[in-house]
């Protein structure tokens, strides 16, 4: 062999050994790539849109954790007027979502026409019971339909009983306001308990109720509970989405406490008494976990209720102070405690 040949042979050995390691070094040191997801979630508002510090605001959350936890494709699509209703829950279909959750009980007509043209995909809807036989899918083939329904009714009943006592130790007076938006079932149960859980706790109470026939407009929620306050009430109970911002606002203007719905909305400031807290970013979440393992219930209702923790109480506000802090707050965990063993049964209807 030619001194040539045998230097191009070495040569020849040496790129491949080199080849090689390269080769092998990339096997190693290579990260492997994330595989995408593939479950998609879709979450369709309510016309109080997803700005509404409140209900839908809460429900955005939990979908944004379900995208976060479980690592799944997200679809938020935002309801301007309930127009929007059908063609937004046919665009979450369309593009390939596998659950789609409808934010709230006025989109229940919509949902049901949807259920029906699309059976393979799995839906939710906040605040409506699901059935087959009452209410507003009667009728209806509920296979692939969720109910996410909430007992606001038990946690609405201990804060009646804290606004009426506050009021009469505070303002002495025993009257008291709430401002709903629609007046629907959803809305009612807030409103029910509140009344109930005041004359427990303040047999003389007097309960003003008013709608404001909107989630949105907040100058219609803080005339009516203007009016309220003109009539005497010491503590304005807001239920009305972003619209309940202004019956809250007419509280602060007047020294008054306002009561917040939905989120603990204690960051409005200190004149919160506290807030109906009501867990729908719990629901969409868990809703959501359980469809992608395959576990979704159609025809059946998830309830979340004072046990379970889906509704509660916000934060205390740090106004309420001294004995009458200690006094109302021994009452109301004792009321809790009847409420979830089932000695109390807050009424649902106003």
């Amino acid at each position: 062999m030619s001194k040539t040949r045998f230097a191009a042979g070495i040569l020849a050995a040496l790129m491949a050994f080199t080849a090689l390691a390269v080769v092998l070094a990339g096997s190693v040191s290579a990260k492997p790539k994330a595989a995408k997801a593939t479950f998609q979630a879709a979450l369709v508002s309510d016309v109080g849109r997803f700005n509404d510090k409140s209900f839908n605001q809460s429900q955005l959350a939990g979908l944004n954790k379900a995208k976060r936890v479980l690592k799944i494709k997200v679809l938020p699509i935002q309801s301007n007027n309930t127009s929007d209703y059908v063609p937004n829950l046919t665009t979450a279909v369309r593009k390939g979502s596998n659950i789609v959750l409808a934010a709230g009980f006025l989109l229940a007509p919509s949902l049901k026409d949807i259920a029906q043209q699309f059976p393979k995909t799995h839906f939710t809807i906040t605040d409506d019971f699901v059935s087959s036989s009452t209410g507003d899918f009667k009728g209806a083939d509920v296979h692939n339909i969720e109910g996410l329904t909430y007992a606001t009714q038990e946690n609405s009943y201990l804060i009646g009983c804290m606004a009426a006592m506050v009021a009469k130790s505070k303002f002495g007076s025993s009257t008291i306001g709430v401002v709903g938006g629609l007046k629907i079932p959803p809305v009612d149960t807030f409103l029910a308990g509140y009344r109930a859980g005041a004359k427990k706790c303040v047999p003389s109470s007097v309960v003003k109720i008013g709608y404001s026939q909107s989630f949105t407009a907040q100058d219609l929620c803080k005339n009516v509970a203007e009016d309220e306050i003109a009539g005497g009430a010491k503590v304005i109970f807001g239920v009305a989405g972003l619209c309940g911002l202004g019956a809250l606002g007419a509280a602060k203007d007047h020294g008054l406490f306002g009561i917040g719905v939905d989120q603990d909305q204690s960051f409005l400031g200190t004149y919160i008494l506290t807030s109906a807290v009501k867990r729908v970013d719990v629901g969409v979440f868990n809703a959501i976990s359980q469809a992608k393992k395959g576990k979704f219930k159609g025809g059946s209702n998830l309830v979340f209720n004072l046990k379970n923790n889906g509704v509660a109480l916000g934060k205390i506000s740090p106004r309420l102070t001294g004995k009458l802090r200690k006094t109302v707050l021994a009452k109301v965990a004792t009321l809790k405690k009847q409420i979830i063993k089932g000695k109390i049964k807050p009424p649902t209807n106003v």
